[in-house]
């Protein structure tokens, strides 16, 4: 058992949303909760993290490995080595399960997204890193583009664990865009917006910066619109995330969303 000062989440939070944040969150797709990380939790997260970074410990993702702008051209040219995520971050560390199921955290995906909340282990569920020089942009995407369920209804938690701000990369959001069809011919070959296109340039001027404090939370559906930069400072940038779909809200069988495990969180 973890202790509360470690894994809880501040003390002065309440254990759901107000039904104003609820309604900015049905608007906008996302919603910013300052503090839900005790200070004592994400410290113990960023020693886990910064020792994992070092002895790379399986499983990883490389910035090489995807071929973003800004990432190293390949695992052996300057920098390839550089971590862009530690996977299969539910593992790593028992205060995650502490945290996740706490009625801060569970307590609001309940809100969002009925009484009987999963969390997919295919998806997300990693400590996402942004390291000096190295990093790269991640243009932008929907999640939903890249999963497969039932129904386009997940939820991400975004767990900051330091400063996240314009210089070292921290996200953009398009608010309302869960609510928006984008047609395929507005996307690339990645299925990321193309830049080049007058109407996906409107819809990316209504951008808004997500810039977060250490334990502060972003949740974000899986149909909006995100991006990030590069990490421009000397220093790393860490997140963590996972994510949440309902029960009934099942992954496509024989997809990669169907591949891992899942886990239930505790009901009210």
């Amino acid at each position: 058992m973890i202790p509360a000062s470690v894994a809880g989440s501040a003390a002065s939070h309440l254990d759901g949303f107000p039904a104003a944040e609820l309604q900015q969150f049905y608007r906008d797709g996302y919603l910013i909760v300052p503090g839900l990380g005790s200070p004592a939790f994400v410290a113990a997260i960023r020693q886990m993290t910064a020792a994992h970074l070092a002895a790379q410990v399986e499983p990883v993702e490389y910035e090489a490995d995807l071929h973003y702008p800004g990432a190293p051209e390949s695992r052996t040219a300057r920098g390839g080595d550089t971590i862009r995520r530690l996977k299969q971050a539910h593992d790593r560390h028992p205060a995650f399960r502490e945290w996740l199921s706490s009625p801060a955290v569970a307590g609001r995906l309940r809100q969002l997204l009925g009484p009987r909340v999963v969390m997919p282990l295919a998806h997300h569920n990693c400590i996402m890193t942004k390291q000096p020089r190295f990093s790269s942009e991640t243009h932008w995407h929907q999640d939903i583009r890249y999963w497969s369920y039932d129904r386009p209804e997940l939820v991400s938690v975004w767990l900051a664990l330091g400063r996240e701000t314009l210089e070292n990369g921290c996200l953009y959001l398009i608010p309302g865009t869960h609510h928006q069809a984008v047609a395929r011919e507005r996307l690339d070959d990645a299925l990321f917006l193309r830049p080049d296109l007058p109407e996906n340039q409107a819809l990316i001027a209504a951008k808004v910066t997500a810039e977060l404090e250490p334990g502060d939370v972003l949740f974000f559906h899986c149909r909006t619109f995100h991006a990030a930069g590069k990490n421009l400072t000397d220093q790393p940038k860490f997140s963590a995330v996972f994510t949440f779909r309902p029960a009934d809200n099942r992954p496509l069988p024989g997809s990669r969303s169907a591949a891992l495990p899942e886990i239930s969180l505790p009901p009210a």
